[in-house]
């Protein structure tokens, strides 16, 4: 056991809604007898995706003694969740549910014109989890949410064959995605990662949450971060290690 941040939820204040369960990717919260309950502690990543979400503001991050989160066995409680072995069902809210849209298999279309490339679903950072089996291995692109806007070719350009995490370095919590990006590092053995972001200063933000979340993953993996000027042309690019 470590000392880290986990979900605690006051039982006095939760009416059992269920919000926080659909905003649970990893499965770690289930209504039992009509209370918000964490049903395991290393099915919970502690970065606290269903803070937002409860209406009673019955959810808050603790930092206690606790199991270590286990990727693994995450995966096999979200595989095995309304299974026939008769485990409870989690229901994972459209919003939040991992879902690999990489076409696949023989005849499968293969994306013409300006056709999305999109590979995966959710992309913002704040609600992807760690344990989504696409970040495996992956090539993954951390983009500030204003350049697909300002690219008119980023998804030929960028996107195509990649996965992707969006955010604002400005308006959202940098030190949340410092953590959470560290997680997806740490938690799966990535090709690449690449960081995009738009030449006003504060969008650079991105650029340093990136060298903590490596840092903070283990310091192993560069990254080449590229700026985009407002007409969504890419003024320079550079490796970072």
């Amino acid at each position: 056991m470590t000392v880290r941040n986990i979900v605690r939820i006051d039982e006095d204040k939760c009416n059992g809604c269920g919000e926080c369960v659909t905003a649970c990717a990893e499965g770690a919260i289930e209504i039992i007898d009509g209370k918000a309950r964490l049903v395991s502690e290393i099915y919970c990543d502690g970065l606290g995706a269903c803070l937002g979400t409860c209406p009673e503001d019955a959810i808050t991050i603790e930092k206690r003694q606790a199991e270590d989160f286990d990727v693994e066995a995450t995966e096999a409680h979200l595989a095995g969740a309304g299974s026939s072995t008769g485990q409870k069902e989690n229901f994972v809210c459209p919003g939040t549910r991992a879902v690999n849209l990489a076409p696949s298999g023989e005849g499968a279309p293969a994306p013409t014109g300006g056709a999305s490339q999109l590979g995966q679903w959710p992309v913002q950072l704040k609600l992807v989890s760690p344990a989504a089996p696409y970040f495996a291995n992956a090539d993954l692109l951390l983009v500030a949410d204003c350049v697909p806007f300002a690219m008119g070719d980023f998804h030929g350009r960028f996107l195509k064959d990649r996965n992707i995490v969006v955010g604002c370095p400005k308006l959202d919590d940098a030190q949340f995605y410092i953590d959470k990006l560290a997680e997806i590092i740490k938690a799966n053995n990535l090709n690449s990662l690449t960081v995009i972001h738009m030449e006003v200063p504060c969008c650079s933000g991105l650029t340093h949450i990136a060298r903590e979340a490596t840092a903070r993953a283990g310091g192993q993996l560069s990254f080449e971060d590229i700026t985009i000027d407002l007409k969504g042309q890419v003024m320079n690019t550079q490796t970072i290690k």
